[in-house]
């Protein structure tokens, strides 16, 4: 084999080689930035409370208690129905909440808040009804009025082990060009 043809060989493997690299990590990332939506759920959080009283998109949160549970049971003490599977820990966040001047209340408010652990996980909340405080800020048999402040239960449902993990629950603020996700510490 001559030379030339070895360094067109040579050439020829080097630039494959170049070409896959390139497109395994094209393809790694591609999933993520191309993803607006997921960029957004697995974004960062752009500030770090204690327990508060913080205002988020026209609403005063204040984190209360964050506690965990194997189960959960209302004021006669009989068992309310949480969809929970086998190893897993219901999590009860109160938080105290208050709309101000300017928030739109028509049937409600949205005030979610998602529970967050220190390895990045998130967990959004799940229905529990016959708690002593209402799980949304739509409840009828609860009317949250503007200016005055009312205890809300988020009720979250995970594995046991992520329990020693768990730092505190965050809200976003979606409404401005910027988005803001507060984490509130416990």
């Amino acid at each position: 084999m001559n030379l030339s043809a070895r360094a067109f060989r040579w050439t020829a493997q080097i630039s494959l080689l170049l070409i896959l690299a390139g497109l395994s990590a094209y393809l790694t990332v591609f999933n993520y930035l191309g993803n607006k939506e997921r960029v957004f759920r697995e974004g960062p959080i752009t500030e770090v409370v204690g327990h508060g009283p913080v205002e988020i998109a026209k609403v005063r949160w204040q984190l209360d208690s964050l506690q965990p549970y194997t189960r959960l049971v209302n004021k006669e003490g009989e068992k309310i129905d949480v969809d929970q599977p086998a190893g897993s820990v219901i999590i009860l966040v109160i938080a105290s909440v208050t709309p101000l001047d300017g928030l739109r209340i028509d049937d409600g408010f949205s005030c979610e808040a998602k529970l967050r652990d220190d390895r990045g996980n998130v967990w959004e909340d799940t229905s529990a009804f016959g708690l002593e405080y209402p799980t949304f800020c739509g409840d009828d048999d609860h009317p949250i009025k503007r200016n005055q402040t009312a205890k809300i239960a988020q009720v979250y449902v995970v594995p046991a082990e992520a329990v020693a993990h768990l730092v505190g629950i965050q809200v976003e603020d979606t409404d401005t060009d910027v988005l803001r996700r507060v984490l509130f510490t416990w």
